[in-house]
């Protein structure tokens, strides 16, 4: 190093936190804590995307009231740093600025220092696709930002900045910058870690500089981040990763810049670099992430569910037991005249597995109380049965102060398989973004999971292995109406995800008889689609936020 030189190392925290929209307070009071236990090892404290309002705000965002709390918050934070002796850290937070011209809100990173917000910076791209609708909401920034601290450039960004092309990236590149931060509230969504971190190692080989990536961790409605923070440099190699799906605060230090020779590389240093997931793990976790935050942050401490011996309310009810805890899972078996006994042994293993709540609550009386006035035959007699069995559901939600929770998962979902205000009655759907193919896929691992643990088994091997059916007349199984789920789920997973027309899923391979059955069953349910509960978006294009048709359309291929 240049005797002159009197630049300096940089000590990152990386403090990946989950935070509740909304919750000024409690998300001060977060960001309080996580910088008072960095303090002694670290210049610069990082925080998430919208650290102070949560996120997203949605149209929370358009409210004066709200922004104004927001920046009272932020001024409020600085000043108890300060007071608390933390003033001399550099705290980089989110929050929801306004753009005093337009008065319309703007995405903003702010920087407290020395009992002042010292710095800040608003997002320049929007996104407008997929879960996103920023565009409508806020209004892109106008300015790059580079902090120095111990002599050292930092170049700041937020999350979309570094998605697209030119920008404040390009930018920044060109200010001999020492390093790329960017703070990100980035969903989860498979496949997903690998993209994030190709991205980072292609802007930090960009700027000439390592990256930190710094992600939102937590579950928010419908949606689920992951954390999984990381710092990449320019060469590609992995400095640091924080774990997935917890809080996390971690350490990165950007190293003294020291002279090297011609052909030799810069010194780095690495921090903690957690394990990375496998792919049942990962989608696993984010259900039960999502549906623990979702329960915590709405006030709920219990769930109820039908257990029908199925693998769908299996599943379900093991994430709830891995969420809150099995004393806090009641389990309701609600048996029919068609209901074998196969499936109401293993609902009742399932229940002693996870040390749930058990009852019994046998619908015959109740049904043929029904029958006796209407006389139903055929699917009005069917869908009879499940309505009957989503009251004593809501009954016990109501009466017990339970969140209730909907077993249906993607594919029946997909293809209206589900009875409105029956088996679909619920205030949250944990698997609803999950192809059965994948529901039987992650039961599999759950119970790897505790072999591997030295446990028992969680899931009845019998509710993987039968086939399934939902009970509701003899012999019936849920091949007599669709096509069996191997060949169902590729073609939903082509015609939903990727969009692909009748000609398309023709040319993909698939006969024309099931293509015609799928897009028709699909097509017809989007109304259901419309009144199903929320749940954790784990896939690409998600019901709901991604993937939104009209109910009346008379289009067909």
């Amino acid at each position: 190093m240049a005797q002159n030189d009197v630049r300096g190392a940089v000590r990152f925290a990386l403090a990946q936190i989950d935070t509740c929209v909304g919750d000024l307070e409690g998300n001060v009071t977060k960001v309080l804590d996580f910088t008072r236990s960095a303090a002694a090892k670290s210049d610069v404290v990082v925080f998430p995307e919208m650290t102070l309002t949560g996120y997203p705000i949605e149209d929370l965002a358009f409210r004066g009231t709200f922004r104004k709390a927001a920046w009272e918050a932020a001024d409020s934070l600085a000043s108890r740093l300060s007071q608390e002796g933390l003033g001399d850290l550099y705290v980089v937070v989110g929050t929801v600025g306004t753009d005093h011209e337009t008065d319309k809100p703007r995405n903003r990173l702010v920087v407290l220092h020395n009992g002042v917000v010292w710095a800040g910076y608003d997002k320049h791209f929007l996104p407008n696709y997929g879960v996103f609708d920023e565009f409508r909401i806020f209004t892109p920034g106008d300015k790059s930002l580079v902090l120095t601290v111990n002599g050292r450039r930092i170049g700041v960004a937020i999350c979309e900045d570094i998605w697209q092309d030119g920008g404040p990236v390009a930018d920044l590149a060109t200010q001999n910058i020492d390093v790329l931060l960017t703070i990100n509230g980035s969903p989860y969504e498979e496949g997903k870690t690998v993209t994030r971190l190709d991205l980072g190692i292609k802007r930090a080989a960009e700027v000439g500089a390592p990256m930190i990536y710094l992600n939102q961790v937590g579950g928010q409605d419908d949606l689920v981040f992951d954390g999984g923070s990381f710092v990449v440099d320019q060469e590609g190699r992995l400095l640091e990763r924080s774990v997935q799906f917890e809080e996390d605060l971690s350490y990165w230090t950007l190293p003294a810049p020291q002279d090297v020779g011609v052909g030799e590389t810069l010194p780095v240093e690495t921090g903690n670099v957690a394990r990375g997931l496998e792919k049942d793990e990962e989608v696993y976790k984010a259900c039960v992430l999502g549906l623990r935050d979702y329960m915590a942050k709405n006030g709920f401490t219990g769930v109820v569910l039908g257990m029908s011996g199925g693998i769908d309310s299996a599943l379900v009810a093991a994430m709830a037991a891995d969420a809150v805890g099995g004393e806090n899972v009641w389990g309701l078996s609600m048996p029919s005249r068609y209901s074998s006994d196969g499936s109401k042994d293993d609902a009742q293993q399932l229940a002693e597995n996870l040390g749930a709540h058990y009852h019994i609550e046998a619908i015959e009386d109740l049904f043929s109380a029904y029958q006796n006035q209407l006389h139903l035959e055929g699917i009005s007699a069917e869908n009879l049965q499940a309505r009957i069995r989503g009251v004593i559901v809501m009954a016990y939600s109501n009466s017990k102060g339970l969140l209730a929770l909907a077993t249906g998962n993607k594919s029946e979902l997909a293809c209206g398989y589900s009875t409105i205000y029956g088996d679909a009655v619920g205030g949250y759907a944990p698997i609803k973004d999950l192809l059965k193919t994948r529901v039987w896929d992650l039961a599999r691992w759950r119970n790897k999971k505790a072999e591997q643990d030295g446990e028992a088994e969680v899931i009845p091997v019998s509710s993987i292995e039968k086939p399934p059916s939902a009970e509701l007349r003899p012999g019936q199984k849920d091949s007599d109406s669709l096509p069996d789920y191997a060949l169902l789920d590729q073609v939903l997973a082509a015609y939903i995800e990727h969009a692909h027309g009748r000609a398309d899923l023709l040319d993909d391979g698939f006969d024309p008889a099931t293509v015609d059955t799928v897009m028709r069953l699909v097509d017809r349910a989007e109304w259901k689609r419309r009144q199903y509960p929320l749940g954790p978006k784990v896939t690409a294009l998600a019901f709901g936020r991604d993937r939104r048709l009209p109910i009346t359309s008379r289009f067909r291929e």
